[in-house]
């Protein structure tokens, strides 16, 4: 089996990366279109890309191309944003 070189290492993480920022665009535009976090449309979206994220991740790690701890991170920070998201949005509909 070739060696895993840094360069793709660090080519995995970025893609991954993009994806959770490619899921918090999609929730954005979801909720500036719905304006209904508790629409069950949007927890299913929001579910199903969060499942698929969290699947692309565990088979990074497997193939050793990101720790355990870049993936944790990765997972950790779209849920930290995706709560501010959430948050604002309550905020938004409260004061309307």
């Amino acid at each position: 089996m070739p060696q895993i070189t840094t360069d793709q290492r660090e080519k995995a993480y970025a893609i991954l990366k993009e994806d959770a920022e490619q899921i918090l665009r999609l929730i954005e535009v979801q909720i500036d279109n719905l304006m209904a976090p508790k629409c069950p449309l949007y927890e299913e979206v929001l579910d199903t890309q969060m499942f698929g994220l969290s699947r692309e991740i565990d088979f990074a790690k497997r193939l050793g191309l990101i720790t355990e701890e870049q993936g944790k991170k990765l997972l950790d920070n779209l849920e930290h944003k995706l709560s501010i998201l959430h948050e604002t949005v309550q905020n938004t509909v409260k004061d309307v």
